[in-house]
């Protein structure tokens, strides 16, 4: 017990090396969690950009759609089928879509257009569609209108209320035409869905394209992200092979390629953190052994075992490297919130680059607890093991070489 209160009263006795101590431990616990919280932020705005914004997290189709994307290879939306898939318990809700392609004209303006017939309902249950609308109503079943991306109505030079014709190919080779106003214009994070995507109720898309009762996609989302692999198998084996069932990563390959490339480069760019890191603290220690040797040696000469004077100074970088890491963490705690709520927005060439990929160039931090906890613990680790150093440098001291000045 004296040996606590000895070495809480040693860290005080020299109020600035301390501080020292402890700043270093602090500023690396900041720059270890604000890494961390970046990079999964980026990662989690990405996928929340691309797929839950409208690929959803596992989709149904026909088997072979996937690879010739027709309307030919839709299939029935009954009832049945819905309660076979939702019936899988980490499933939190379904929509159906009726998908196909179509030329828009406004004036003497056309543009290619990705047509999604929805349920207006259940496709903002599972992709909030209604919060993205910056212009405009929301669509409701019996509507014959339609939602324009904003990227897309300002290429075809349209606002709510002007009216948008469509043309093309319907189910079974029917003719597909229309005429239909714009009841809203929304707003996607992903350039490339912004600019070719046009929305109406389902049963508008069925008329359009002479396919009523039918789907080209189920749209599924979970309630356990972690589980994404083996909801989607149980739902094919339920299902059986005339359905295929895919996860978002098997949809977009590209974008987890991408995540993939970039969580191996923040690695490197971690290990150099944590080296730095290493070097900081290192360097505090080194400074207090310095300062110390002769105070050390001097309480060897008077007869104070190594063994307790290890402990004393271990008890010592025990307190400062936790009081470091608690106060880096609190601190760290407000910051990574006001990023998450006010992400880093970049502009210029670094957006338009982005922008090639589809992706949006904001970066938020992410607010998961287990960052905070996951970080402090490492630079715990790191501070206690450094630590070390000076019990090895106890063991090897020579009070009468230690106190010479």
């Amino acid at each position: 017990m004296w040996l606590i209160k000895l070495s809480w009263k040693n860290i005080w006795r020299n109020r600035s090396r301390s501080m020292i101590t402890i700043a270093a431990i602090f500023f690396a616990v900041i720059l270890s969690v604000l890494a961390s919280s970046l990079q999964e932020g980026v990662f989690d705005n990405l996928v929340k950009n691309v797929v839950s914004f409208y690929t959803g997290y596992v989709q149904v189709h026909q088997k072979g759609y996937w690879d010739e994307q027709v309307l030919d290879n839709s299939f029935p939306a009954t009832a049945s089928l819905q309660h076979q898939i939702i019936r899988n318990k980490n499933v939190s809700a379904l929509t159906p879509r009726l998908e196909s392609f179509a030329l828009a004209s406004s004036g003497d303006i056309t543009k290619g257009a990705l047509v999604v017939g929805i349920d207006p309902d259940r496709e903002n249950d599972i992709t909030s569609i209604r919060q993205k609308i910056v212009d405009g109503r929301y669509l409701v079943d019996t509507d014959r209108m339609v939602l324009i991306a904003q990227g897309f109505a300002g290429k075809l030079k349209l606002k709510v209320n002007d009216t948008v014709v469509l043309i093309g190919q319907g189910y079974h080779g029917a003719m597909a035409a229309g005429k239909y106003p714009v009841k809203g214009i929304i707003k996607f994070g992903s350039p490339e869905l912004n600019d070719r995507t046009l929305f109406m109720p389902i049963s508008a898309a069925a008329d359009l394209y002479g396919a009523g009762g039918m789907a080209t996609s189920y749209v599924l989302s979970l309630h356990d992200l972690t589980r994404l692999q083996g909801t989607a198998s149980a739902i094919s084996s339920s299902l059986g092979p005339g359905y295929e069932v895919m996860t978002w990563e098997e949809i977009m390959p590209e974008v987890m390629q991408h995540i993939r490339t970039d969580t191996n480069s923040m690695k490197y760019i971690q290990g150099i953190l944590y080296l730095l890191i290493c070097f900081g603290i290192f360097g505090t220690l080194l400074m207090v052994m310095v300062e110390r040797k002769y105070e050390m040696g001097m309480l060897l000469a008077i007869g104070m075992k190594k063994r307790r004077l290890a402990g004393l100074l271990m008890l010592e970088s025990m307190f400062t490297v936790c009081t470091g890491c608690i106060l880096g963490i609190v601190v760290s705690i407000p910051l990574v919130y006001y990023l998450h709520k006010f992400p880093l927005r970049m502009g210029g060439e670094t957006a338009k680059a982005y922008e090639k990929f589809g992706f949006e160039a904001v970066f938020p931090t992410s607010a998961n607890p287990s960052n905070f906890i996951t970080q402090g613990l490492i630079v715990l680790a790191v501070g206690l093991v450094l630590s070390l150093y000076p019990i090895y440098k106890i063991i090897r001291l020579d009070p009468v070489t230690a106190m010479k000045r």
